[in-house]
């Protein structure tokens, strides 16, 4: 039995949909804070278990009977996350689980400029003490995120960001048949994987040009300080906390943190990744 965790969430509900294109629905346990919200699963005869990761009692619940759990990371940082994975993790062992697959990232460090990224390396750590065969999902960083990063782009015709470097955007379709592939093909990696990245990174600088040639009007890339983006971010209501965190992820880049690309993913496709080209086609209107 497969039991996916998060399974409501973006990546989460994509996965149980891949995975339920490879094996019957009655051998996949979706795994949520709220099963109301996955009540369109348990109408296709997945089972919809209860699980909170702060909730040791509704992880054993939720695990039990399970051959693999597919442990999805959260949104949380620091010692909360890590703690809530490492939870997670003793829950599937102490239900008997053969193997563990836990959604990490390209850029898992302890040295990181980017505040999620040591908690994965941590999770991976307290994984490879455990003893227990485990499979850690090295996913490039999500294409979701890029439209965020756009601002007003679309209509000022500037992209006003900190500086930047390439990463390697991989849409989370992509990633959750990989996830899929993987669930099902028990023996193809131990261990943290290679990469799972799209075959090509790009800057803000390409994203621009990007949007350029998609929307037919001219997008420019403007530099601005750091600090400056920070407190726009804080003038629209954004926790200083948050907006913090996420000029992390431009100090990540800068440093090469998220450049990495390899075949990895598409070997396990079966067929080329999506590029981040065609990812924004859905984002720029009257692209398509």
């Amino acid at each position: 039995m497969f039991v996916i965790t998060g399974a409501t969430g973006q990546l989460g509900s994509r996965m149980v949909r891949r995975l339920l294109t490879r094996v019957p629905a009655d051998q996949v346990v979706a795994c949520v804070r709220d099963p109301e919200r996955a009540a369109g699963l348990h109408a296709e005869g997945v089972e919809v278990r209860r699980g909170d990761y702060t909730d040791p009692a509704s992880l054993a619940e939720a695990f039990k009977g399970a051959s693999q759990v597919l442990v999805v990371s959260v949104n949380d940082t620091g010692d909360a996350a890590v703690a809530q994975h490492r939870a997670a993790i003793d829950a599937a062992r102490a239900a008997g689980a053969e193997r563990i697959l836990y959604t990490s990232h390209q850029g898992a460090g302890a040295d990181s400029l980017f505040a999620p990224m040591p908690d994965h390396a941590a999770t991976e750590r307290y994984l490879s003490t455990t003893g227990a065969p485990f499979t850690s999902l090295r996913n490039g960083f999500y294409a979701g995120t890029v439209p965020l990063l756009l601002g007003g782009a679309l209509e000022t015709g500037e992209l006003r960001a900190p500086a930047d470097g390439p990463v390697s955007w991989t849409t989370h379709d992509d990633l959750a048949e990989a996830a899929a592939v993987l669930l099902t093909d028990e023996g193809r990696y131990e261990g943290p994987t290679p990469p799972l990245t799209a075959a090509r990174a790009y800057d803000l600088d390409d994203v621009a040009g990007i949007l350029t040639r998609l929307g037919g009007r001219t997008v420019r890339r403007v530099v601005v300080e750091d600090e400056e983006w920070t407190a726009g971010l804080v003038g629209h209501g954004m926790p200083a906390e948050q907006a913090d965190l996420l000029l992390g992820m431009f100090h990540a880049s800068r440093r090469g943190e998220f450049a990495t690309t390899g075949t990895t993913l598409e070997d396990l496709l079966g067929h080329p990744a999506t590029a981040l080209p065609a990812f924004l086609e859905g984002v720029v209107p009257g692209s398509r």
